[in-house]
Formats: structure tokens, C-alpha cells, sequence
């Protein structure tokens, strides 16, 4: 296929919005069908990509980039949408970090895997909503191989937030401010916020984003897991309860 013809193909796919001094380059929708609970269920998926600000770049200049520059071995980001999402008065978001051990391998020493089945779930029993699948927060944001050490500190006896702490790194550095960027592209509306992290529905309205509720997200408890969700609410601050109503 010729290049002239990627772009026509393209040029309608990309839209841009800003976060601070980058740029952040959307592709999409892609039509993504996903079978859950035996049903197949059409989401619709972005990704994107951020560059320092400057030039705007063509549809035709990034496929010239993409040859250039070998994003394989950057990580991206991306968001699968449901339903009308831009217009449906309610709708639900979730902001998803991702996780390689829980949502690949299902490991049970979290419930990361669990959270993002049953968040698709419940998007897709809402009717409208939109899942940010955040590919730089792996461990809180300490990588995935010293999330790998992290692990290995916990076996000593070590929780969660002692563990990076320990390496050198913040309980919890993730940032939200690209997403946040995406989800202000894609709705002006109000959303509720799939979460039992405080952080993150501070994030948002530091943001400006109109946050309207909070639907929690616990389950999947075993004894693999047990430590690490209770150092979530006694150390993290993480919510715990039934869903609240959240002061604007």
C-alpha cells in the first residue's frame, strides 16, 4: 500500500490535544470486539502518543515517522470506549495501570486482573464508558523490573509502600495527566470514576474534570492477596465501602 493511501486512510484517525508542553497524538477509534462472559461486546479503542510540543505533524509526517523511530520499545497508552460515550449524560470511566504479572498471567498476589475484566464488565452493563489502559504505571509507576525486586522484598515480610519506598522510589508515582488529557478530547461531560483510589479522583479534579460519582471496585480476595489489599485502605488510603457521592 502506498503512503498517499495511509493517509487517506489515517489523516481522519488522528486528532491532537495537549498536556503542558507535549503533545499527545490520538489514532482511532478502532472497532475492537472482546468476548466477556461469552458474549462478544464492541468496544471501540484508541491509543496515543506524546511528543514534545512544535510543529504539528501531518497524518502523512507521522507514518514518516514511524519509520524512523522504533516505538516497540516505548511504551503507549490507550483507552477502549463503549457505547456513546461523548454524549451519554452518565457515563463511567476507569483509569487502568497496567499490570503484566495480575492482567496477563492472572497472578492472584493482586487483584489488578480482576479489576480490569470487571470494570470492561461494568462498562459494558452501563451501556457507555471508557477503560484507560495506562502502560507506564507498571509497580506505581517503578517499572516493571524493579517492580520484580519490589516483589522480592515483599516475600522478606515488606508491604506494598515499604517495598518501593525502600528502592528508593515513592509509595506511588504514577501520573494521570495524559489520560486525564485523552478523556478531555473525547468528553466534555461529567464521568463517574471506577476506583477505590483517592488519588485518583484528586487527580481529576485538580484537572478540572468534572468527577459526579464513584463506583468502588473490591473483590477477588484470597489468602495470596490478603496483605496487599489491606495495606491499600491502612497505608495507601484507598477507599472502602459502598460507593459515595462526591462533593464537586
Amino acid at each position: 500500500m502506498i503512503k498517499s493511501s495511509i493517509e487517506a486512510i489515517i489523516k481522519d484517525k488522528i486528532t491532537k490535544t495537549q498536556n503542558g508542553s507535549e503533545d499527545i497524538y490520538v489514532v482511532g477509534p478502532v472497532k475492537l470486539p472482546v468476548e466477556l462472559d461469552g458474549e462478544t461486546k464492541i468496544f471501540a479503542w484508541y491509543s496515543w502518543l506524546r511528543k514534545e510540543a512544535g510543529k504539528e505533524l501531518a497524518a502523512a509526517e507521522l507514518v514518516e515517522e514511524l519509520n524512523r523511530v522504533h516505538y516497540a520499545d516505548h511504551q503507549q497508552s490507550s483507552v477502549l470506549v463503549y457505547g456513546d460515550f461523548a454524549h451519554n449524560p452518565d457515563a463511567l470511566i476507569r483509569m487502568h495501570s497496567i499490570c503484566h504479572t495480575g492482567d496477563i498471567f492472572g497472578s492472584a498476589r493482586c487483584d489488578c486482573g480482576f479489576q480490569l475484566k470487571q470494570s470492561m464488565r461494568i462498562i459494558a452493563e452501563h451501556g457507555s464508558g471508557a477503560l484507560f489502559y495506562l502502560a507506564n504505571h507498571e509497580g506505581r509507576g517503578i517499572g516493571l523490573f524493579s517492580k520484580a525486586i519490589a516483589y522480592l522484598l515483599q516475600e522478606e515480610g515488606l508491604d506494598t509502600v515499604d517495598a518501593n519506598l525502600e528502592l528508593g522510589f515513592a509509595d506511588d508515582s504514577r501520573d494521570y495527566s495524559d489520560a486525564i488529557a485523552v478523556l478531555g478530547l473525547l468528553r466534555k461531560l461529567p464521568v463517574s470514576i471506577i476506583t477505590n483510589n483517592p488519588r485518583k479522583v484528586e487527580a481529576m479534579r485538580k484537572a478540572g474534570m468534572s468527577v459526579s460519582g464513584r463506583v468502588p471496585l473490591w473483590g477477588n480476595a484470597s489468602a495470596y492477596n490478603e496483605k496487599y489489599l489491606q495495606t491499600k485502605i491502612s497505608r495507601s488510603g484507598h477507599f472502602a465501602g459502598e460507593p459515595q457521592k462526591i462533593v464537586k
